[in-house]
């Protein structure tokens, strides 16, 4: 379908603007290409400030900030919802009630992209930016034409509409709220790559892992014959239990007739190849993102070259400096107790050398295996303060046999790890909890570990 009348005088109301950047980029490719735009956010005025300054040049824009009205879920053409609406938003049900069309950014993109553009989608609990990332490297060196787009810092989907041509490969990362879009398009991607499935975002799905993992298989649900599912062992193990009476999540019914399915996991990455990102786990995301790149025909040699090439990630296991022989790295995207867990297994080694940056807010998860994991592990203990790190302590031994302190901000947590740092020591910033509160969000967290790093 073109887009470029798709929008012209459309009266479309905006929920969220945020200020990752995606939302900015949304609003002003929908400003640009003529709609009759209202954005509104809970946040203020003062609080989007960086977001609206971007998109003061546009009159078609009106803002309603600091609350949601439910007039501006009436007489629209289209809502635009962000991720993380709530499930039972009384905004987004009195649309439905007025038989509005409920969009999303990344869904919006694949139902309005031109015939012949492929759409590759990366889901999972844990490993899908890294793999987004490497699936996006690898073509760059198969010479491919790849745009980068969905659950991607400051990157929206839909201003992509004005790059893709037929022939063109979009690799989306997508968490479960952008799946949330798919679904009610009854869209999936050509190709889609499931990672893994563990505990996450509770405070969200209030405790119900059910509905979690149903927005998660909008993935594949709506898949064609002649796409491609790649699922993890772990994801697939999970769900594939034909011949199981009570399976934990159901089954793929006829999933198999429509759709190629390759279950892979690390033993599929040639030992001989150079891989630079560390941990167990991320062979296993190699190993994803090798066969939806086989899958979308491209040769193990630009597969091979694209894999060695990767350094990962900002934020994932990224080596910051070394200072005095300490070794700095951000992990800051380990947002859930499994991420700190690949985190300290990558890095822990035979004598205890790791001093801990961790804790933070809860979204109702579980705490005791991470707790028992650094227990065994760390040299020295920094936790920020915040209701995981309330758990955290409680599961802790009364006296630990390491240093330990609750910290409020990232400025004390380094203080601490440079007063208990010796040559040979590992600094590792793994919250294995959320950032809010005393962050803006976990990007915020760790670009702040980054520059009082760089100080040091």
């Amino acid at each position: 379908m073109e887009f470029k009348d798709y929008f012209k005088n459309k009266k479309i109301t905006m929920l969220g603007l945020g200020l990752l950047g995606r939302g900015v980029n949304v609003g002003k490719f929908l400003a640009e290409n003529g709609a009759q735009l209202t954005i509104t956010d809970l946040k203020t005025k003062e609080q989007l400030k960086s977001s609206l300054k971007k998109l003061k040049k546009f009159k078609n824009i009106t803002y309603v900030l600091g609350e949601h009205r439910l007039k501006d879920f009436r007489n629209r053409d289209m809502i635009i919802k962000a991720a993380g609406v709530p499930l039972d938003s009384s905004f987004i049900k009195e649309a439905q009630k007025n038989k509005i069309p409920i969009e999303m950014d990344a869904s919006l993109f694949m139902r309005l992209a031109p015939r012949g553009v492929t759409i590759v989608g990366i889901t999972g609990t844990r490993g899908k930016t890294t793999v987004t990332n490497l699936i996006y490297e690898i073509l760059k060196c198969a010479g491919k034409r790849v745009f980068l787009g969905g659950n991607i810092r400051g990157i929206a989907t839909l201003p992509l509409l004005k790059k893709v041509k037929p022939g063109d490969v979009v690799v989306l990362e997508l968490d479960s709220w952008q799946l949330q879009g798919f679904g009610d398009a009854k869209l999936s991607p050509h190709v889609s790559v499931f990672t893994n499935f563990m505990r996450d975002h509770m405070n969200y799905y209030r405790g119900d892992m059910d509905q979690y993992f149903n927005d998660k298989t909008n993935i594949f649900k709506y898949q064609k014959k002649g796409d491609t599912l790649v699922l993890g062992k772990q994801i697939a193990l999970e769900i594939m239990t034909h011949n199981n009476p009570k399976p934990r999540f159901g089954n793929f019914g006829n999933l198999q007739s429509k759709a190629r399915l390759w279950i892979v996991g690390r033993s599929s990455v040639p030992i001989s190849w150079k891989v630079k990102i560390l941990g167990i786990h991320n062979r296993e995301n190699v190993a994803l993102a090798m066969r939806a790149c086989q899958a979308l025909g491209v040769d193990e040699k630009a597969i091979k070259q694209g894999v060695e090439n990767f350094k990962g990630v900002p934020g994932r296991l990224e080596f910051v400096r070394v200072v005095r022989g300490v070794k700095y790295y951000n992990d800051t995207t380990a947002t859930t107790p499994d991420g700190n867990r690949v985190a300290l297994a990558a890095l822990s080694g035979k004598k205890r050398n790791i001093i801990l940056i961790a804790g933070g807010n809860d979204k109702e998860l579980i705490f005791d295996e991470m707790a028992r994991n650094i227990n065994r592990t760390v040299k020295a203990l920094a936790l920020i303060k915040g209701t995981a790190t309330d758990k955290i302590v409680k599961l802790l031994p009364k006296k630990t046999k390491y240093p330990m302190a609750v910290v409020g901000n990232m400025k004390d947590a380094i203080r601490f790890t440079h007063v208990h740092a010796r040559r040979g020591d590992t600094v590792l910033l793994s919250p294995g909890a959320a950032s809010f509160g005393i962050f803006k969000n976990e990007y915020d967290r760790g670009d702040q570990f980054n520059k009082l790093v760089s100080k040091l």
